[in-house]
């Protein structure tokens, strides 16, 4: 499974994406500010521009494996390898103040948020990612 996010809107403070799967749209996302990083710098490079919990991470084809998350007392994919950075998992969240350059999934309603977050998260991991894992296919989160 192919989850495109694709960063549209770069503000001062934080970015608005659009989320595709397998090519279809699914929802927006919101982000940390994106500082122009990318998965072919180096950590030194990323680490010299990265600012800690306002920094998106960087744009690149990542894979997503399954964490069963202590804080959100559920399983969610984490972002595996993501240069610079640890601990990259997709969660709920409302406003960049939720996180600390993770990816959030909703709907963006409203001037540097996402809503019903939660819901659509719900919804991305009970009919997409976890019957992809089922199914023994990899699940792969693309940053452009």
């Amino acid at each position: 499974m192919e989850i495109l996010l694709k960063r549209e809107y770069k503000k001062k403070h934080h970015t608005i994406g659009f989320v595709s799967i397998d090519g279809k749209y699914f929802c927006d996302c919101l982000e940390d500010k994106d500082r122009n990083l990318t998965q072919n710098m180096t950590v030194a490079e990323i680490n010299a521009v990265k600012e800690y919990g306002n920094t998106a991470i960087p744009t690149g084809r990542y894979k997503l494996m399954p964490y069963d998350s202590p804080k959100f007392g559920c399983v969610l994919p984490m972002v595996m390898a993501v240069p610079g950075f640890s601990y990259i998992l997709i969660h709920w969240g409302n406003t960049i103040a939720h996180t600390l350059g993770c990816p959030l999934f909703g709907r963006n309603k409203a001037v540097g948020k996402v809503l019903n977050s939660r819901k659509t998260i719900e919804e991305l991991m009970q009919k997409h990612i976890n019957p992809a894992w089922e199914r023994g296919e990899e699940v792969w989160l693309e940053i452009k």
